[in-house]
């Protein structure tokens, strides 16, 4: 029998910045995405510059319908992607949705259920529309709780019955560490750890009224939140450097608190009042907290280390919330450092802290293929080092399955070739379909089948038996 439940929810996930391109097609506006042609860590551009992948991206706005079978092919249950919010609002604060973008998810979302794939609809993903950002600075402006709520409610009314499972934010931890692509925050100038908090506060208020106005409308629907996981070792033994990493642990801990929970911890109270920071509540806000997610999803892609040791605290290479590199453990070429256990570990973290089901909705290994013909003349990617990572960490949530964690399901980042959210490059490749496009633009947009696909397929098709197989699709060392 299989490690796995036989409900498991295996799958793939994408985010329409990084995939639909067609930035500007059907009456979408322009999202923070479309001013940041060099991700997370670029400067931000005035305009849309031609050197922006993601104006374009994979073309998942036209080719959806071949990308959805070839998932089918596959055998996905679910299929994680977002709605991009400046294709139903493209200012974001206007009266009336635009009909054009309801309509393009209509069709995504009844060709997944032609293949009996369930959609994991995240309903902001590092995409507020840039009129909010430099209209009102983001979620600076208590108003954004509102326009997030007609959003909100919009595609909640237009989807009901088509799609099941429902993500608030994406990685909303990681608001501080990128204000501008995860909180819309255009104006830095002056910018605190008050105003960040605060804005924080607002997206956590947003996130719980989504959540509540999600089981009024749709009674048999999940809400979920999802946290950007980090797992933090201490460097030494030292009792300074174990205090350092649950100091660390803390600030990512909060917001899946929040959510869970309802409230505000106790530990963070302490931090805010450390600091001179004194968060806004309006009348009303303690009583929306209190409606709490039906399940807890998270990114994992590595861990880190903290230290008391202010000559060891270097930041590690690709570590969007900070961290000390682990001197035990290997990095991809993008230095995220390589940790399949540290997935169990985290699984169990949330679990013994939460007992709310748990959902894997990113997880992968960027790196570079190479296109190449096999045996048969067919164009392939011979991906053996993404298959020995996914099986690594996937032999870890079967560990965390035995030690009696509730799992849902696991979608691996990037399931077709995206556009980095770190990087924008095209270069840096997650999927089991390698699309035919490349950093400057050139490429014929053609997707082809990666070793990887077919070892995913028998995956799925063995329900995570064939991890355990010796038969397995031979790995070259």
């Amino acid at each position: 029998m299989s490690i796995f439940p036989k409900n498991f929810l295996w799958g793939g996930a994408v985010a329409a910045n990084q995939c639909e391109g067609a930035y500007q097609e059907d009456g979408k506006g322009l999202s923070v995405q479309d001013v940041l042609p060099r991700g997370i860590r670029g400067s931000r551009t005035k305009l849309p510059t031609e050197e922006n992948l993601k104006r374009e991206a994979i073309d998942f706005y036209h080719r959806y319908p071949q990308d959805i079978k070839m998932f089918a092919e596959m055998g996905f249950k679910v299929f994680r992607t977002s709605i991009a919010w400046s294709r139903i609002f493209p200012k974001g604060d206007e009266e009336q949705p635009n009909e054009a973008g309801l309509e393009f998810y209509d069709r995504v979302f009844e060709e997944c259920r032609k293949y009996g794939i369930e959609p994991l609809v995240t309903l902001s993903h590092y995409e507020t529309p840039l009129y909010l950002a430099e209209t009102y600075n983001g979620w600076t402006d208590r108003r954004m709780i509102g326009f997030y709520e007609r959003y909100v409610r919009t595609v909640f009314k237009r989807y009901r019955g088509k799609v099941k499972y429902w993500l608030t934010f994406n990685e909303i931890n990681s608001l501080l560490h990128a204000p501008f692509m995860s909180g819309g925050i255009a104006n830095m100038q002056g910018l605190t750890e008050q105003d960040l908090y605060q804005a924080a506060h607002h997206e956590l208020v947003a996130s719980a009224l989504a959540t509540k106005i999600g089981h009024e409308m749709m009674p048999d629907a999940m809400i979920g939140c999802m946290i950007l996981s980090m797992p933090t070792y201490p460097l030494t033994p030292s009792p300074d450097d174990v205090i350092a990493a649950m100091d660390a642990e803390h600030r990512n801990y909060f917001y899946g608190d929040v959510h869970v929970r309802g409230k505000y911890p106790g530990y963070m109270k302490r931090y805010f009042r450390e600091h001179g920071i004194q968060i806004q509540f309006a009348p009303e806000d303690e009583e929306i907290l209190k409606n709490t997610v039906d399940f807890v999803s998270f990114s994992y892609y590595m861990s880190v280390c903290a230290t008391s040791d202010p000559e060891k605290q270097k930041k590690g290479l690709g570590n969007l919330l900070g961290g000390v590199p682990n001197p035990t453990l290997k990095a991809s070429d993008w230095g995220w450092q390589i940790d399949p256990k540290g997935l169990c570990y985290v699984l169990n973290m949330f679990y013994d802290r939460y007992q709310k089901p748990l959902f894997i909705v990113e997880n992968g290994l960027g790196a570079v293929d190479v296109l190449v013909e096999d045996e048969n003349g067919n164009k392939t990617v011979e991906d053996d080092y993404r298959i020995q990572y996914l099986k690594d960490h996937l032999i870890q949530v079967g560990e965390a399955i035995q030690d009696g964690v509730e799992i849902m399901g696991y979608t691996s980042w990037g399931c077709i070739d995206v556009v980095s959210a770190s990087t924008a490059e095209l270069k840096k490749r997650y999927g089991y379909i390698y699309v035919d496009r490349n950093d400057d633009g050139t490429g014929t947009m053609e997707r082809y089948k990666k070793k990887s696909f077919y070892w995913y397929q028998k995956v799925i098709e063995s329900n995570g038996e064939v991890l355990y197989s010796e038969e397995d699709i031979n790995l070259s060392e």
